[in-house]
């Protein structure tokens, strides 16, 4: 049976055209597949194993602390509420030295009480000082690493804690991490993303609190954004890090730098602006905050038991460069002293992490308390530590399938389905018009033929009379062209 090549041709263009229909509806339809899956991958649901797994025990493992969520309960209006324990450790491998190295710094006991008991009578400053040398307290003191850290016997820290309950952050040993190893971080009641995906990770309340207290204004006391782990997807170059931190008592926001890549997945790099511990004369919104001393510095004695302790970035990185001149050996640089987060911004996942914040202590001469001495009123930076890690491992690697090379393949199965249908197309069309110009050809030629086949004839009948008759041969072709005519 003889197979119509013209409509095989047809056919083919036919096939051509769907093909391209399918790979443009899937320009459109594969994006929404994509994010489908995203919004179902990312609100937080015990069922979806991956991504209550990371929320739980957080993505991004820090090098010196861990943390894991406790006491989890759902609620019915799409929240869920948790605390959040932490340990810190020490890590001999990312240090510079042992826990057991000895250094001498400012004794925060002593001149933090000092500026606190400032406006107290001079002879109770003066029995405070007398007390300081009971137990042989000076202005300086010499410990280990590790006590320093986490914290050190200490008779004074014993008095106090006993006469003058509630002065000091801790009833137990006295050190710069002692509140914050083993605790938690407050009770956080966070929206699962449920009713609205934009709302994944927000803060509902900490707590039990919708807003705080320790701040001037009700901007610098509202709670904003999410616990600081993760957050919304579908982020833009415009979108923000919002986050509340208790450790910093207060809302803070990172604002978006500039693009990149880790191990071929895409990110977004946020930073803090230079106004995120501005005073309120060089930016307003931050009055609340106050009393405030230089840009740079966030004074977080009303949530510090009044002691006089400033948050600041490392080497006072992006403050009033001032406070360089009172201290020596500073030299900040955003590379070393900057915080940044990167976000995977589809899915709002932190892929690399690096807070670096620094801790210093309000110092002045207090009359009465001879400890102080003749000391100039100072910031001074007491210790700097910085809290980094990054995705690495199975959890890399499944984002890396899952948002890297499952889209590249389905954006090549889009172009691909386009390209293939439109050279199929082409194809068909040329083919189609090649057998039908070849059906005209032949019928032309029968025609030719024919038309040749009875002008012989009658050159035939021509020559035959020529033959019998003897005509000449002029005569023949005078009469051969008047019988044309």
């Amino acid at each position: 049976m003889a197979v119509d090549k013209s409509r095989v041709a047809v056919g083919f263009m036919v096939a051509g055209v769907l093909t391209v229909a399918f790979g443009v509806v899937l320009t459109f339809v594969g994006p929404m597949i994509i994010d489908d899956q995203i919004v179902k991958n990312t609100v937080i649901d015990p069922q979806n194993d991956l991504s209550y797994t990371m929320w739980k025990d957080i993505p991004v493992p820090f090098f010196i602390k861990r943390c894991q969520k406790d006491n989890i309960t759902f609620h019915p209006n799409d929240t869920v509420s948790y605390r959040e324990y932490r340990k810190f450790f020490f890590e001999p491998s990312m240090s510079a030295g042992n826990e057991s190295d000895v250094v001498t710094i400012p004794n925060m006991l002593v001149l933090g009480a000092a500026v606190m008991m400032e406006k107290l009578p001079y002879a109770v400053r003066l029995m405070i000082s007398a007390t300081f040398k009971t137990f042989k307290e000076g202005p300086f003191l010499t410990k280990t690493v590790g006590e320093l850290m986490w914290g050190y016997d200490s008779g004074l820290v014993d008095f106090l804690n006993k006469y003058l309950p509630g002065m000091l952050p801790s009833s137990g040993k006295f050190g710069l991490f002692a509140e914050f190893n083993n605790s938690n971080t407050g009770l956080f009641t966070i929206f699962t993303g449920k009713d609205d995906i934009k709302n994944v990770h927000r803060v509902d309340s900490w707590n039990g609190l919708t807003e705080l207290s320790n701040w001037g204004t009700r901007q610098c006391n509202m709670i904003n954004g999410t616990a600081g782990q993760m957050w919304p997807p579908f982020m833009t170059k415009e979108s923000t890090l919002p986050f509340y931190s208790p450790d910093a008592c207060r809302s803070m926001e990172l604002v978006y730098q500039r693009p990149g890549v880790m191990k071929g997945i895409p990110l977004y790099r946020y930073v803090a602006p230079k106004t995120l511990f501005a005073n309120g004369t060089d930016y307003a919104p931050n009055e609340g905050f106050c009393p405030c001393r230089q840009s740079g510095l966030l004074n977080v004695s009303s949530c510090r038991h009044n002691s006089p302790v400033f948050i600041s970035h490392p080497h006072f990185f992006n403050a009033d460069p001032v406070l360089l001149d009172y201290v020596q050996g500073l030299h900040p640089t955003e590379e070393e002293h900057g915080l940044f987060i990167d976000i995977h911004p589809q899915t709002g996942v932190p892929l690399n992490v690096a807070i670096r914040l620094q801790l210093n202590l309000y110092m002045k001469q207090v009359s009465g308390i001879t400890e102080t001495g003749k000391m100039s009123e100072v910031v001074m930076p007491m210790i700097w530590f910085e809290e980094s890690g990054y995705i690495d491992g199975p959890i890399l690697n499944t984002f890396h399938t899952n948002l890297v090379v499952l889209p590249a393949v389905m954006e090549f199965m889009q172009y691909g389905f386009i390209v293939l249908g439109l050279a199929s197309i082409i194809i068909a069309t040329l083919v189609h018009h090649k057998i039908r110009t070849s059906d005209k050809e032949p019928a032309k030629g029968s025609h030719d033929h024919e038309t040749q086949e009875k002008y012989n004839m009658n050159n035939s009948a021509f020559i035959a009379t020529d033959d019998v008759g003897f005509i000449p041969s002029t005569n023949l072709q005078l009469f051969s062209m008047e019988s044309r005519f």
